[in-house]
């Protein structure tokens, strides 16, 4: 599908938004054909358990965390129950393939870190995600409640903040896109995406929505069905708007969760990102509830529109995990 400019009521571009598409459905491609080729085995055991430091700790926890649950490890070489809890952790972080990483701060080396975080005593196991630091445990749990606590972690980081992201070598996953075939067999659905496409290309966004849910009801993980799918009901949403009355009533009524959904969406098929992100996060803050929930929802699925690997996506995950908590 070439991304074409579209008028509606004389406001829209929508060529940043089927562009960064085609850049998501890319980018997943090749992640699951290097999984594929690699099996278990396509994340090394080095991208799932790392060494952190302060002068690192933004990088590799914060800014990883916008993606996946990133579980800390605080330990130190004197404590005998960190000897029992460290390579249970690693052990874990290799068996859940990617689903969490695991970043060990030795307390001796990073003070600071251990300040920060309040600990009083170790080992103590901390998570971030989105951005936000969420208490686990202190001392060596039993092995099935730490499998529970992991699986409710990345349950939270699913549902509240949208996080599906599975770490993966990235090398790897360029290298099998590199030599993935020119021309793949055909696929299952491939007739119903092509047909989806083509209702997307004659604005009949209806018929576009229904045949990339036709799909998602055979196959729910099929990354261009959702993909697809989160676009034509954007798309759906703002024909037939008229613009200037949308921002017209969000600006009158900055409380109005109806009306700032409208004009988010306004803002993102315009190519103004950040914009409609932020729109979001301030209403998430204002209101509770049904209301709170209602656009924390929508939030998501304009995410699902960018691409995870976006770094606005990341920014505006950190700041609704800052508002929500």
């Amino acid at each position: 599908m070439q991304p074409r400019n579209m008028s509606m009521s004389g406001v829209v571009d929508l060529a940043a938004v089927k562009a960064a598409g085609e850049a998501k459905v890319k980018a997943e491609q090749a992640r699951a054909e290097a999984a594929r080729q690699g099996g278990g085995g396509a994340v090394p055991p080095s991208a799932l358990v790392i060494d952190v430091d302060e002068a690192g700790f933004e990088n590799e926890v914060l800014q990883r965390s916008a993606e996946v649950p990133v579980v800390i490890d605080f330990w130190a070489e004197w404590c005998e129950p960190c000897k029992q809890l460290g390579p249970l952790l690693e052990r874990l972080a290799l068996e859940y393939k990617g689903r969490f990483v695991l970043a060990k701060v030795d307390v001796d080396a990073n003070q600071m870190l251990m300040q920060q975080f309040g600990i009083q005593g170790i080992p103590a196991v901390f998570a971030v995600v989105a951005g936000q630091a969420l208490p686990l445990f202190q001392g060596a749990a039993p092995e099935a409640q730490i499998r529970q606590t992991l699986d409710q972690l990345i349950q939270v980081g699913e549902e509240r903040f949208g996080l599906t992201g599975i770490v993966v070598d990235q090398d790897a996953a360029a290298e099998a896109a590199d030599q993935a075939p020119a021309e793949a067999p055909a696929g299952p659905y491939d007739a119903l995406l092509e047909a989806a496409v083509q209702a997307l290309d004659a604005d009949d966004f209806a018929g576009a929505v229904q045949a990339y849910k036709n799909v998602l009801s055979d196959d729910p993980a099929n990354t261009e069905a959702k993909l697809g799918l989160a676009q034509a009901e954007l798309l759906s949403r703002v024909k037939d708007m008229d613009a200037q009355r949308v921002r017209e009533d969000a600006a009158a009524n900055p409380a109005d969760v109806t009306a700032q959904l409208a004009a988010a969406d306004l803002d993102l098929v315009g190519g103004h990102v950040e914009d409609a992100f932020g729109r979001l996060v301030e209403t998430v803050r204002r209101n509770f509830g049904d209301d709170r929930d209602t656009a924390r929802v929508r939030l998501l699925e304009l995410f699902e529109v960018i691409g995870p690997d976006d770094p606005r996506v990341g920014a505006a995950r950190a700041a609704l995990a800052r508002v929500l908590f």
